[in-house]
Formats: C-alpha cells, sequence, structure tokens
C-alpha cells in the first residue's frame, strides 16, 4: 500500500472515528440530561422489570445480578450523580473537540489527544472501583480514537510543513 493510500485511509477512517465521537457526544448530552430529571425509581423499576421477565436470561445469572447491583448503586445517589456529571462532561467535551478537529484546527489534535487520554485513565480507574462491564469498552474505544487523532496529526503538520 502506498503512503497516499495509508494517508487517505487514515483521513477515511479519522472521519469516521469523529463523526462517531460526535453522535457519542450527542447522545450522552442527552443522556445525562434524561438521567438528571428522571427519578432512581423509574431506573430500578425498569431493572426490575427486565430481570423478572427473564430478558436477560435466568434471573438468578450473573448478567442479571450485575445489572440489579449496578441500579442499586444508581438508586443510592452517587451512582447517579457520577452517571450524571460524566456523561454533561464527556458530551460537552467530545462535541467542542470533534468541532475543533472536523476543522482541522492544528492545536487541538494535543489537546484532544490529552483529554481522550484522561478519560481513558479514569474510565479504568472507575471500572475498576466499580467492576462496571461497559466502562473498559468506552476506554478501549477511546484509545482506538487516540491513535486515529494522532496519525491525523501527524499527517496534517506533514501536509503543512
Amino acid at each position: 500500500m502506498s503512503e497516499e493510500t495509508s494517508t487517505r485511509s487514515t483521513e477515511r477512517l479519522f472521519k469516521i472515528a469523529i463523526t462517531l465521537k460526535g453522535l457519542d457526544g450527542a447522545l450522552q448530552l442527552i443522556g445525562a440530561l434524561i438521567l438528571a430529571f428522571i427519578p432512581a425509581t423509574v431506573v430500578t423499576g425498569f431493572v426490575n422489570a427486565v430481570i423478572t421477565r427473564d430478558l436477560l436470561g435466568d434471573p438468578s445469572g450473573t448478567l442479571a445480578r450485575h445489572l440489579e447491583t449496578a441500579a442499586e448503586h444508581f438508586a443510592g445517589g452517587g451512582t447517579k450523580t457520577f452517571a450524571v456529571v460524566y456523561l454533561l462532561a464527556h458530551g460537552l467535551l467530545k462535541l467542542g473537540l470533534v468541532w475543533a478537529l472536523a476543522r482541522k484546527w492544528v492545536r487541538a489534535y494535543p489537546v484532544a489527544m490529552v483529554v481522550l487520554a484522561a478519560f481513558v485513565v479514569y474510565e479504568i480507574y472507575r471500572a475498576c472501583e466499580t467492576h462496571s462491564i461497559a466502562l473498559p469498552f468506552f476506554a478501549a474505544l477511546d484509545a482506538v480514537i487516540i491513535v486515529l487523532v494522532y496519525r491525523e496529526y501527524r499527517n496534517l503538520k506533514r501536509e503543512r510543513a
């Protein structure tokens, strides 16, 4: 594969990644607003309905127990506050960074990498603390985005040199 083809592939993957990050950021913002205004009892009621209707398989199975524990933590307040603040901050930062990266604002690339790396570290820390099964997935996704941002940044600097 030639260097030009590799550069175009990287740019295409980068555009797809920032589009997905933008959509993810918008969904996180919407999710934060929804979580902020719905009572915790609605969430625990929904989880209870999912578990008792065997929608996850055995109601005493691992997935059902994990979901039930997560709902209990959520209802306790600390997890709800964390989720709202995390989703709001992450969503706003992602949308801002996506906006800057889509405009090829070169100064935003290192900022994006640092911000995403901070989220990866925090997602891993929080996953270890809460035993979340979703946070490691998000951390891995953010790590892939960091690599794509770095490659696009390197290509942009090479083009402008």
